[in-house]
């Protein structure tokens, strides 16, 4: 005999399409401008923005695919297991992961549990998302200083240009993190103006690469800070390979570093304020 009892409110299609529309034009309305930009969501730009909005700093995250974390789901070589160098498992411990130590110094953990543990906290301290949004350029202003960035939806990139035209849209931020890996993808905008050289990440070397990237770890440009695997790439260094420790400390240092220059206003002037368009 079929039980006719209703389990769930009775809510028309449109309201859950309103629901859907108004509050997300109202965040993203909100966060055109934004205390700090993080263009990337993998290991390095969870942190970098866990970090700052837990210092109440007005946070955007910005991800060019659907799902956070990058390569933090699955490790490497499509195996999830993830590994740490001392002294990063501390980060682990910090965000309540389960870890074991491998061998003296090498801890292992799980991925998607590690992952899933990050984002959760970034999401509590604050950080607010953009999914399937591309960086296509930079906001400029006065002498060349990054105050923001221009976007646009990830799959406008796959749709042939013969047949559509969709412009994007410019955010502005006091600061600006390119936590994007190896692409470095902030970073290579003001390669493509002259604004600075890039010269592409060096073969694996696991020892000097994460003691490097978070020594390198550091402002670029006036307005623009690297982290993580960016800054292997921007500094020549050697890549790491499938090891997370120096992107998550690299974060850290990244945070840091947007939290000093938070501190230190740096008052812009409209003289010669630009959006710049794709090349």
């Amino acid at each position: 005999m079929t039980n006719n009892k209703k389990i769930f409110s009775h809510v028309a299609e449109k309201e859950v399409t309103k629901a859907i529309v108004e509050e997300f034009s109202k965040e993203f309305s909100e966060y055109t401008q934004s205390d700090v930009i993080i263009i990337g969501a993998g290991p390095a730009g969870l942190m970098a923005g866990r970090e700052l909005a837990k210092n109440k700093v007005k946070t955007l995250l910005i991800e060019r695919n659907n799902y956070l974390g990058g390569g933090f789901w699955i490790g490497g070589y499509l195996m999830n297991k993830l590994t740490v160098r001392s002294p990063a498992e501390s980060v682990l411990k910090e965000l309540g992961v389960p870890y074991k130590e491998y061998s003296k110094g090498l801890y292992v953990a799980d991925g998607p549990y590690a992952c899933s543990k990050l984002i959760s906290f970034a999401c509590d301290a604050g950080v607010k998302f953009v999914q399937l949004t591309m960086l296509d350029d930079l906001v400029l202003k006065g002498n060349n200083r990054v105050s923001g960035v221009v976007v646009n939806w990830t799959p406008v990139s796959a749709m042939p240009r013969e047949i559509t035209c969709v412009d994007p849209v410019g955010l502005e931020a006091k600061v600006v993190i390119d936590a994007t890996g190896h692409d470095a993808c902030a970073a290579r905008k003001l390669a493509e103006r002259g604004l600075m050289k890039i010269p592409g990440f060096g073969a694996m070397n696991l020892e000097s690469s994460e003691d490097l990237v978070v020594e390198y770890t550091k402002e670029v440009h006036p307005g623009l800070i690297v982290c993580g695997m960016s800054v292997a790439t921007v500094f020549g260094l050697p890549r790491m390979g499938p090891t997370f420790g120096a992107m998550l400390l690299s974060g850290k240092k990244a945070a840091e570093i947007a939290l000093e220059k938070l501190r230190k206003p740096t008052p812009l002037t409209k003289k010669g304020e630009r959006i710049l368009s794709p090349a």
